[in-house]
């Protein structure tokens, strides 16, 4: 028998409306938002149209990745993540046992051009540090230039 257990979600899509930073009761950033993921086929309608078909997804973000997606995406911003799919149960005001299945965020990373959202991906270290942003701003690499005319071996 295996042991493997792997729960490692990656989602692209937009945000469907802005994220509210909260915090908990012991000063702890969050935010839950929902993304449209779309579908990678697409069925045929009544009317023979084609439509694109999506997911609506439920994701909770906590600490320095909330306050990275609060501050940097709005309603309609395109979004990856990676994550892991966390199911929870509780009691309601009611009495009734309630369940809810959501994508804990690891990792957010803007997929819109730089001049539209701007550019990097932000992983927070295990200890809760200051955001490290990776930006596509890099020095390029220093590439030599060749002459049409030279040999070249095939």
């Amino acid at each position: 028998m295996s042991s493997l257990n792997l729960n490692k979600v990656v989602l692209c899509g937009r945000l469907t409306a802005d994220p509210e930073l909260k915090q908990t009761q012991n000063g702890v950033a969050v935010v839950t938002f929902t993304l449209a993921v779309n579908r990678r086929f697409q069925s045929r309608t009544a009317d023979t149209a084609q439509a694109q078909q999506a997911d609506f997804i439920t994701l909770v973000a906590w600490r320095q990745t909330a306050e990275f997606i609060s501050k940097f995406f709005k309603k309609g911003s395109a979004l990856c993540v990676t994550g892991s799919i966390q199911s929870r149960s509780w009691q309601d005001q009611q009495g009734q046992r309630r369940y809810a299945t959501e994508v804990v965020v690891d990792e957010a990373m803007f997929v819109d051009s730089r001049t539209e959202s701007g550019t990097g991906a932000y992983t927070p270290d295990a200890y809760g540090a200051a955001p490290a942003f990776a930006t596509s701003s890099a020095v390029a690499p220093n590439f030599e230039e060749l002459k049409a005319d030279d040999d070249l071996p095939f």
